[in-house]
């Protein structure tokens, strides 16, 4: 089992977080400086852990040529396996829109430059589709990196962009709640070949856990969840989820 996007150094204990569940390999997600470090030492320390370094579009107010050099000089780390997460947020009054749009533009650069997938946050007030529009804009001028939509959103318009442009979907938590109709309609629709499952641990834990933390092992709860949506058997489901963060990331076979 395969968790495509958590954030284990956000855990009090992420060593025994690691195999909860059957957990088997995850990916720990740097969206600051602090968090990229925190993320490269845990994946040097575990052979189960692969890391991405990068800076969340709420953080862009810390962009800096300084943080831009030790990103970079992290992204060469034999154990980071992705950029970002990066993206847009339009959800909180003090969005730093240039700043936001600085920075996804540089990681995009960094992803292309490295050859590395770039994660994508993209989030909106309710309602609104601000962010998610302009996601689109920005990522239909850099056709040749590849990008993971973090914790789909179920928005229409990009779920038909990302089918398009080769994306790969990750499904979190909130897919299984009862108000997530477009996401899990969204679940349904992705390719078999380009669906991920992920905790976004310590965020948005799955029923039947939610209200509490989440864990990276939960996510076998929102995979089995997606393979009732889908009419698969879980174990099914599991193989090809595992294969595509496996080569999305470009991790190899165990």
């Amino acid at each position: 089992m395969f968790d495509s996007h958590t954030h284990l150094d956000y855990l009090d204990d992420p060593a025994s977080a690691r195999h909860e569940l059957g957990l088997t390999a995850l990916v720990c997600i740097g969206a600051s400086l602090e968090h990229a470090r925190n993320a490269v030492a845990l994946a040097e320390q575990f052979p189960d852990v692969w890391a991405t370094v990068g800076l969340h579009p709420t953080d862009a107010g810390q962009d800096s040529p300084e943080l831009r050099t030790e990103v970079e000089r992290l992204a060469g780390h034999p154990r980071v396996v992705g950029i970002g997460e990066s993206g847009l947020d339009d959800y909180w009054d003090d969005t730093q829109r240039p700043a936001q749009l600085a920075a996804f533009e540089w990681q995009l650069d960094l992803a292309r430059r490295t050859g590395k997938a770039l994660v994508i946050h993209t989030r909106d007030k309710a309602g609104e589709d601000s962010a998610h529009r302009r996601v689109m804009d920005v990522l239909a001028a850099w056709p040749d990196v590849s990008v993971i939509l973090h914790c789909f959103s179920g928005h229409a318009g990009l779920l038909r962009f990302g089918l398009e442009r080769g994306a790969y979907f990750g499904f979190a938590g909130n897919t299984t709640y009862k108000t997530a109709q477009p996401i899990q309609a969204a679940a349904r629709e992705v390719p078999l070949d380009r669906l991920l499952v992920e905790t976004d641990a310590p965020f948005l834990a799955p029923v039947p856990k939610r209200g509490r933390p989440n864990r990276p092992g939960y996510v076998r709860h929102t995979l089995e969840f997606v393979a009732g949506l889908r009419g698969l058997d879980a174990a099914d489901l599991e193989r090809v989820t595992d294969e595509n963060a496996r080569r999305v990331y470009g991790i190899p076979a165990d």
